[in-house]
């Protein structure tokens, strides 16, 4: 299939989009490389330097998709709080204009990559399936809620098939720490260069992390999935930040003692999700364990640095 994914020059996208490459797809990136890194483009792939809230009559009418891939986004839950304005122009107008073109050319299936976090808000019941009710928090959440919504129209109104990925709190290799947010990044380079990690607030905020080669296998999972429908790819253990810098700390041997700053607005206590509605349909679910996937992370950032 022809596969267009949006800011498959950042760290998720890229990697799926090897995947989709080694799985023999035809692949366009399309990156404006305001957070992605061109060292993280597939060279099998065709590379579009374009925004997803530009003119892209030209790219669907050449290119002519089976799939769009959407990752491409303002991600930072910190910035869309403080520019709410700009969060919605990326998130929610960026992604009408594709779906736009999406049902203009013909394009057979739309995968979005939302939140399993943001959407929900601050969780009734831990882990949150797929019908916990949403409150998100921030405008980030916000809009990526939105777009779920403008999605579901475009699939009853012009029959465009769907599938949206909520994902967790995703880390591992190409992770950018100085551009979007992400605490594994963060601190495991700060460790490694003997930099003080600051923990926002009391360090007790849950997350759930889950590895991206885990996310990978997700979005391939679903490729040819005939329901519209939404699933979450969480691994439904719970994580604090205390802990995530006692095993970097320890891993790394910088021999830290934990630092606190003020927490941040709109920031979440708890977070965590279940993927069951993914494993009773497909019999996958996330399965790198955190040891192995800090440990394959450090690893990427140790060669990054030297």
């Amino acid at each position: 299939m022809k596969i267009l994914v949006t800011g498959g020059a950042g760290f998720i996208a890229s990697n799926i989009t090897d995947a989709l490459i080694n799985e023999g797809h035809d692949v366009v990136i399309l990156d404006n490389l305001s957070t992605g890194r061109k060292e993280n483009i597939n060279p099998k792939a065709k590379f579009v330097l374009g925004d997803i809230t530009s003119d892209l009559t030209k790219l669907f009418d050449e290119e002519k998709f089976d799939v769009v891939n959407h990752h491409a986004a303002q991600m930072d839950v910190r910035k869309s709080v403080a520019d709410p304005t700009f969060d919605a122009t990326v998130n929610i107008l960026g992604t009408i204009n594709l779906l736009q073109n999406c049902v203009r050319t013909g394009v057979k299936k739309f995968m979005f990559a939302s939140t399993g976090g943001a959407v929900y808000g601050e969780q009734d019941y831990f882990p949150a399936d797929e019908k916990h009710l949403t409150f998100p928090l921030s405008p980030y959440g916000i809009s990526k809620m939105s777009v779920e919504k403008y999605i579901y129209f475009y699939n009853k109104q012009y029959n465009l098939k769907y599938s949206i990925l909520r994902y967790a709190n995703i880390y591992g290799p190409r992770q950018n720490p100085f551009g979007e947010a992400g605490v594994v990044a963060i601190f495991t380079t700060k460790f490694l260069n003997k930099e003080q990690p600051i923990i926002n607030g009391p360090g007790t905020q849950t997350r759930d992390y889950v590895f991206v080669g885990d996310v990978v296998k997700a979005n391939l999972t679903v490729l040819n999935d005939e329901d519209d429908t939404i699933y979450n790819v969480g691994t439904g253990i719970e994580t604090d930040v205390n802990q995530i810098f006692h095993i970097l700390n320890d891993a790394t041997g910088a021999n830290l003692e934990e630092k606190h700053g003020p927490a941040l607005p709109g920031e979440q206590l708890r977070s965590v999700i279940t993927s069951d509605k993914l494993f009773g349909k497909f019999g996958f679910r996330p399965s790198i364990k955190m040891k192995e996937g800090l440990e394959t992370t450090l690893n990427y950032y140790k060669n990054l640095i030297k």
